[in-house]
């Protein structure tokens, strides 16, 4: 299933290592607020509003299988 997501993504020298759905862009900044805190040089976190494939855990939850960046 693919929609329009508000990721939080922690990216390691520029790349994407992580990228979480947040549910709106208030809890977004938060996170990344509050990560920032404790990140080294070479790490960043952004929040991001774009279109995401995403996948059912087995647990049910919903994460992103892939990002879709135009």
């Amino acid at each position: 299933m693919t929609e329009v997501v508000i990721a939080l993504l922690m990216l390691v020298n520029n790349e994407i290592k992580e990228a979480r759905i947040q549910p709106d862009l208030s809890t977004c900044l938060a996170g990344k607020r509050k990560a920032n805190r404790d990140v080294s040089d070479n790490v960043e976190y952004r929040c991001i509003k774009s279109m995401a494939e995403l996948e059912t855990n087995i647990d049910g939850s919903i994460s992103i299988k892939k990002l879709i960046l135009d």
